[in-house]
């Protein structure tokens, strides 16, 4: 049951990744960047379990999603940048981008300003919003790509490490099989759980006020 899950839930991004190759890692990952909800987290682990078996350099692999996150961020920078909060709520309820995320990204762009960029790129859910507010503040778009691949590369080449240690001992290692085989429904609950609270706290959000008006 584990495998049949593991299988569903990657099997669209390793198809993209193992015929894109690299392009297929930059894709994925501007999708994220673009606020779709793409999960970096399943992306650049698969990258990493492809580098575990010599298909690709761990190194590239994270170039690969940093720009990747540059070329998505452009979407919501522009986003930001001419339809301000406003846009970003009406438009964001359709990829279960909601009001609270938008706010988070907010404050902590007013909080760090430029530097925000890079920071919020190296935290969960803050980076796949942060481009929201560096439009709208019309930040300089040389600074706004540095510091998105700064902040972004070793982010992706984190995720891409654990992957391609997981898939070596994935290989080499037959106790890690038989733990995930032991504890199949455990494993299988918590995934479908893990999904269920996804989807529900992004619903949840993009229902709390998405007219509200824009923030003084």
């Amino acid at each position: 049951m584990i495998e049949k899950i593991l299988g569903w839930l990657a099997g669209i991004i390793i198809t993209v990744i193992s015929s894109g190759g690299y392009l297929g890692i930059v894709l994925l990952m501007a999708i994220e960047s673009a606020c779709i909800p793409l999960p970096s987290e399943i992306i650049m682990p698969f990258a990493g379990y492809l580098v575990s078996t010599g298909r690709f350099s761990l190194v590239l692999a994270a170039t690969a999603g940093a720009i990747g996150c540059n070329l998505g961020s452009i979407v919501a920078y522009e986003i930001g940048k001419r339809g301000g909060r406003p846009l970003a709520l009406k438009w964001g309820k359709y990829v279960l981008v909601g009001p609270g995320e938008i706010d988070a990204a907010d404050r902590f762009f007013d909080r760090y300003g430029s530097i925000a960029v890079l920071i919020g790129r190296l935290l969960p859910v803050i980076r796949s919003f942060i481009a929201f507010p560096a439009g709208v503040a019309r930040m300089r778009l040389v600074p706004f790509h540095i510091y998105t691949f700064l902040g972004s590369w070793p982010w992706c080449f984190g995720l891409a490490w654990i992957g391609m240690k997981l898939g070596k001992a994935w290989d080499s290692d037959p106790r890690l099989k038989a733990a995930f085989h032991s504890a199949d429904v455990v494993i299988a609950a918590l995934l479908v759980a893990a999904v269920a609270f996804y989807l529900w706290h992004r619903l949840r959000g993009v229902r709390k006020s998405p007219d509200a008006p824009p923030r003084p």
